[in-house]
């Protein structure tokens, strides 16, 4: 067996490529179907975000079981594989388990350290149990992965202060807005007529962010009014007029910054209905939504200025060198986490004949004391036949617990390969040829 991980990221492929392997709530369910019914699969879990795809599986021949995932994505997203291949990437066993710690600790992210990812790998572990593709290896990975991202964030600085997309987008609005105006610097966001497109967790950040930038006025547009009224009222100290998408055209005509981010597969906003737009001002359109809420034809309608998740990292760059010194905290902590996983996969091999060593004792202890209660004849009493079979199992768990002990310990696989071998020459626990 063999732990593989495929996928692709923003370091990895463009937004317009991201998009296509985006899998929504709604085909989840029918992805999981589709590699859990390949043959090499034997665990597997999906994380899909704004900025990444990637397949965690355990399969049974490395080289075949990558093949299948990749036949996957292919077919998922509609590419052809001289498009899509060179944006993809794939970890076998400790590079994979390190890559799933360090994207779990938030140092694989596009905002190092972002708390964020850490709720989308909880997402993650609860939709491969739901979809019943866990099995007690990845079962552990994932619940290790967890935990470490969480060690990151109480045992290291780099949660402290940490960022989001919805926070990076918001400075990069104040970045463009300080530019239209020729200077470099993060400008007030209290004189903009702002909208915000979609009431879901990356919204309600949106809100929370543009309220500490000065804004304290916006438009919430929502497919459901009573989730945008329900976002609404948790943040009082914002004037927020809450409407429908059906408002969409109104708000494009009256606001000077947008933000766009709704579960939508497709675009929300296109350059035909721009051009349908009236306006004498500039109107900033910032799209933090994969797929993407805003096509990308935008850019060629005057007077619009449109920004994708892509274009944060000119935000991102401006503070990436103090959170890298940050990272390095959590670079040993992850480096530990990934080792403790990989001791305990690698004393798994130990399993097999730590099993046939206990079954053949027990087969001993139950003989033996078949023989010693037949000889204690019918004045032996019922509670004093449970207390000598407690006795005897006692014997045989204290019996075991070093050999088993010193068996699963983390060693040199050379070194338990020849433990193994020992114990099963002195205890012939070799496979008989009526057994085979």
């Amino acid at each position: 067996m063999n732990i593989a991980v495929v996928g692709l990221s923003h370091r990895t492929a463009p937004v317009e490529v991201r998009e296509k392997l985006s899998i929504s709530d709604d085909h989840i369910k029918d992805s999981f179907s589709f590699l859990k019914a390949n043959e090499q699969v034997i665990e597997v879990s999906i994380l899909s975000t704004c900025n990444r795809l990637e397949i965690y599986a355990l399969v049974k021949d490395q080289e075949l079981g990558i093949s299948a995932i990749k036949e996957f994505l292919t077919n998922h997203s509609g590419l052809n594989k001289e498009d899509l291949y060179p944006h993809l990437f794939n970890f076998n066993q400790a590079e994979a388990v390190n890559h799933l710690m360090r994207v779990s600790g938030g140092l694989d992210s596009l905002v190092l350290g972002e708390g964020q990812i850490l709720s989308q790998v909880k997402k993650m572990v609860r939709l491969g149990q739901e979809n019943q593709s866990l099995g007690p290896i990845f079962n552990r990975l994932l619940t290790q992965a967890v935990s470490t991202g969480k060690r990151v964030r109480s045992e290291t600085n780099l949660g402290t202060g940490a960022v989001s997309i919805s926070s990076a987008a918001v400075e990069l609005a104040q970045l463009k807005l300080g530019q239209s105006m020729g200077k470099d610097q993060l400008i007030t966001l209290e004189s903009e007529d702002v909208a915000v497109i979609g009431a879901g967790r990356m919204s309600r950040l949106l809100l929370q962010h543009l309220y500490s930038k000065g804004c304290s006025k916006l438009t919430l547009l929502n497919r459901t009014l009573k989730r945008a009224e329900s976002l609404a009222s948790d943040f009082p100290e914002i004037d927020v007029n809450c409407g429908l998408l059906d408002d969409l055209d109104e708000c494009l005509k009256s606001s000077t910054l947008i933000f766009t981010s709704t579960a939508s597969d497709f675009p929300i906003i296109t350059a035909e209905r721009l051009r349908n737009c009236e306006r004498n001002t500039v109107l900033r359109l910032i799209d933090i939504g994969v797929p993407r809420n805003i096509s990308a034809d935008v850019s060629d309608v005057n007077g619009f200025e449109s920004h994708d998740v892509d274009d944060l990292q000119e935000v991102v760059a401006r503070n990436q060198d103090a959170r890298q010194k940050m990272a390095l905290e959590a670079e040993a902590l992850i480096n530990e986490e990934a080792k403790t996983f990989l001791e305990w996969w690698a004393s798994l091999e130990a399993v097999p004949i730590i099993n046939r060593l206990r079954s053949g004792l027990e087969a001993i202890r139950k003989e033996e004391l078949q023989k010693a209660l037949s000889r204690m004849g019918p004045d032996f009493s019922a509670r004093e036949r449970k207390v000598v079979e407690a006795l005897s199992k006692g014997i045989i768990n204290k019996i075991l617990h070093t050999p088993v002990t010193n068996l699963r310990a983390p060693q040199p696989s050379s070194q338990r390969k020849e433990s193994i071998k020992l114990v099963e020459s002195l205890f012939n626990l070799g496979i008989s040829e009526k057994d085979s």
